[in-house]
């Protein structure tokens, strides 16, 4: 079983910023994040997980949940075989744990498409 790994999770005050790589495993030689649509989404307690970003699988056409539009920002690094979700303006409403997500296309509407998960990150915004 694949699973991704994420990281960056970590504690910041409102207005505040992080940003949460996904990675391929290293275990698995030759799994390659470019081949598919990246996830991202968010789990707070007591909620079901939610999307909050995708990223095509051809293009790079990012899509985003309005709740996070104009302050988070996905990107993709071949080199490093990652993605990125650099979240910023963080609010107390965007704690939870950060789960991201590889699959045949890109939709923030539903986890049904994804075929590999991560762990999840921790993202805790807290005065």
């Amino acid at each position: 079983q694949v699973q991704l790994v994420e990281s960056g999770g970590g504690t910041v005050q409102p207005g505040g910023s992080l940003r949460l790589s996904c990675a391929a495993p290293d275990s698995v030689p030759g799994f390659t994040l470019d081949y598919y649509a990246i996830g991202w989404f968010h789990q707070a307690p007591g909620k079901e997980r939610e999307g909050v970003a995708a990223l095509s699988r051809d293009d790079d056409t990012a899509d985003y949940a309005d709740s996070v539009k104009g302050r988070f920002t996905m990107s993709r690094d071949t080199d490093k075989n990652s993605v990125f979700l650099q979240m910023d303006s963080l609010k107390p409403e965007d704690s939870g744990t950060y789960y991201c997500a590889a699959g045949p296309w890109a939709t923030i509407a539903t986890t049904t498409p994804y075929d590999y998960w991560g762990q999840g990150t921790q993202v805790t915004v807290s005065a």
